[in-house]
């Protein structure tokens, strides 16, 4: 548009290049042209300027995303890489084990005590199992039942195949006999040995929050085998059963593993680490589905089988001693009984038995609960032993010649030593006895008197030579020192007591230890369970024999033997007659010692005058050592064979005239005359 000549005369009015008017509304006026292209280059370069900054914009946030992905990228090939590629190949691998056979323990003449049985337990993964067999039943519906019919197939088809009652269908049928029968249904589910119950293992499977669960225990591994073919979705693992085939015949010494393999009590927990032996292993991989690949097993290493060990108890024995000790405490109405028999010339024990003991093929729980004792009393639970100790005492006073058996000795009733009075157990005034009679009777004060010969350092010496105070090393957990006083700490009143076997403490197994001293010519062998052990390889190691230690000279245990015949000595007079009279076994010479030990009553803290520990140790036979007998009995309170008296002598003649017929010891050659206890 031009502007015409007179446009300031003609406002409003502007003409195009025809020279036609343009009317404008007033206050108006149309854009130049120019101006107009100016105004649409503005617009195109703010439009563009907002174009090339959006698209920088952009640019930049896509680089950023970049540089993130090629830093994620390096953080994962280079740090988590290692990581995640362990994590990946986890899942499809897996480490199976081959379990190590356990070793086996039998007695000295093979029998078993402790062997293992292959097994198998079956299992099953819940957690997995809906996935698996609905995604089976959506791809082959004719074949693959529903996820709940699997599952019911799995429990109701088990007690078939595996040969067990269903406690479920006992207890239906139970139920329509006792209606039939017009009976009360008893409460709860009759027991029935070896069942297992199909709505219990269904309950397992439909648990989808457990990634584990055993359903079947010790199952036969070719029923398992059997059962896994037909369900794929369960796994057959070993789980060997560990069979005690003497049931609680010497559990106390044997003991007993857990439902992991692992020793709980007894031998089985000493020795757990060699008798476990070295589990074998081998790597696999696994498909999705998760069956192993074929010909995928690498890092195979074979099992290395447990040590296999021959102890030194005999079975036979084992049981009959631990049927006396039985009866001798519910005779007697003891607390407890125990009994150990060691052989005289090596130390092996040959039988070790207590009352009241558990059955390792029963729950130990509910063996425990029921009374069941599952510790070994004779090695782990220490007692003052009385009168039985006085051995010591005349073994050390002949070996130190301060006396002989025919010396005759004035014992008066009692004795003052230091700020103590101690007195025989009956009362009498002053007595002619003989050396043999002190302790053929059984006398506190002539005891005491020939220690007091000896003076209380030796007698020190002597307690730790016989191995009063100090573990006698034997391979069997919980084993007790026992407890004697250091020299040091002795009072006045301390050796007014040791002699006699108070004021002290020690195991069964030590006070048995101390007579297989002296019938071992006095020579004290440490006592031992272990004969022989078998490795893995076959090599069969006989086990070594303890470092022994001369305790008195053979002279001086030959006599102190024949001296302690007394204690087993009839008299028709009585006056001859020791304090085990009755107690011999006809044709053999045996030799012991009776003892009554005062226990302390916990409430006053002081020797109680109606609570006891009644023992005895003998040899057998006395001319020509085979067997060391020790008995004990914890507060009894008639005979061992239910008559008058507390003696345990009758225990010990019953424990050794069996084992004199087993072994066919032959009676003595000569009959020995009568020992003179007071002229």
């Amino acid at each position: 548009m031009i502007r015409s000549s007179d446009d300031h005369g003609d406002s409003g009015q502007f003409r195009d290049r025809r020279g036609r008017r343009i009317p404008v509304e007033s206050g108006t006026r149309p854009t130049p042209r120019r101006n107009r292209a100016l105004a649409s280059s503005e617009r195109v370069d703010s439009s563009g300027s907002e174009f090339h900054r959006r698209r920088k914009m952009l640019q930049g946030i896509g680089a950023i995303i970049v540089v993130v992905l090629i830093a994620r990228l390096g953080w994962v090939q280079l740090v988590a890489g290692p990581d995640l590629a362990a994590r990946a190949q986890s899942q499809r691998t897996i480490e199976v084990v081959d379990p190590a056979r356990r070793g086996t323990i039998t007695d000295r003449d093979g029998a078993s005590l402790a062997f293992t049985l292959e097994a198998r337990s079956l299992t099953a993964h819940p957690s997995s199992l809906r996935a698996h067999l609905e995604e089976a039943h959506q791809l082959w519906p004719d074949e693959y039942p529903t996820y709940e019919e699997r599952l019911k197939d799995i429990a109701e088809a088990l007690p078939t195949m595996l040969d067990m009652p269903d406690l479920d269908a006992e207890k239906e049928r139970d139920g329509r006999r006792r209606q039939a029968e017009d009976k009360p249904e008893e409460e709860g589910i009759r027991e029935t040995p070896g069942g297992i119950s199909s709505t219990e293992i269904l309950d397992k499977l439909r648990d989808e929050e457990s990634t584990y669960e055993v359903l079947v225990r010790n199952v036969d591994p070719d029923k398992a085998a059997a059962v896994v073919e037909r369900f794929p979705e369960l796994v057959s693992e070993r789980q060997d059963i560990r069979q005690y085939p003497n049931g609680a015949v010497g559990a106390n010494v044997i003991g007993k593993i857990g439902m992991d393999g692992v020793g709980q009590f007894g031998f089985e927990a000493s020795r757990d680490a060699t008798l476990q032996g070295v589990n074998g292993g081998r790597t696999v991989d696994i498909a999705a589905n998760g069956i192993a690949i074929p010909g995928s097993t690498r890092d195979q290493h074979p099992p290395i089988d447990g040590t296999d060990y021959e102890l030194t108890i005999d079975a036979d024995m084992q049981y009959f001693v631990q049927q006396q000790v039985q009866q001798a405490k519910d005779n007697s109405g003891a607390k407890e009984a125990s009994a150990v028999v060691l052989d005289a010339k090596t130390g092996e024990i040959l039988a070790m038995a207590q009352s009241d003991t558990a059955n390792p093929n029963r729950d130990i729980g509910r063996e425990v609960e029921d009374g069941r004792n599952i510790g070994n009393t004779p090695v782990s639970t220490p007692f003052e032993p009385g009168s039985v100790a006085k051995i010591i005492t005349a073994a050390g006073a002949i070996e130190d010649g301060v006396t002989t058996p025919d010396e005759v000795i004035t014992v008066p009733g009692s004795i003052h030593m230091s700020d103590v009075t101690v007195a025989d157990a009956w009362q009498h005034g002053p007595e002619p006895f003989t050396t043999t009679g002190i302790f053929g009777k059984s006398s506190n004060v002539g005891t005491l008197m020939l220690a007091d010969r000896l003076g209380p350092d030796r007698f020190a010496e002597l307690l730790h030579d016989f191995g009063m105070g100090q573990s006698t090393g034997v391979e069997l957990p919980g084993e007790s020192a026992g407890l004697v006083p250091q020299r040091p700490q002795w009072s006045g009143g301390t050796f007014a007591n040791l002699p006699i076997g108070q004021g002290m403490a020690m195991s069964l197994l030590q006070m048995t230890g101390v007579y297989q001293a002296i019938a071992n010519d006095g020579v004290r062998i440490p006592p031992r369970i272990i004969k022989s052990t078998t490795t893995p390889d076959g090599t069969v190691v006989t086990a070594e024999r303890p470092e022994s230690v001369e305790v008195v000279s053979p002279e001086t245990a030959r006599t102190v033997r024949d001296m302690f015949q007394s204690v087993l000595q009839s008299d028709p007079t009585g006056r001859q007659s020791g304090t085990a009279a009755g107690d011999g076994i006809e044709g053999y010479q045996l030799t012991g010692k009776t003892g009554t030990a005062q226990k302390v009553d916990p409430d006053t803290g002081r020797y109680s005058n109606s609570k006891y520990h009644i023992t005895f140790a003998g040899i057998a036979p006395a001319d020509d050592p085979r067997f060391v007998i020790g008995i004990m009995l914890d507060e009894p309170v008639r005979g061992v064979h239910g008559q008058g008296g507390q003696s345990a002598g009758p225990l010990f003649s019953d424990i050794a005239a069996w084992a004199l017929n087993r072994y066919n010891v032959p009676p003595a050659s000569r009959e020995e005359g009568t020992l003179l206890l007071q002229p």
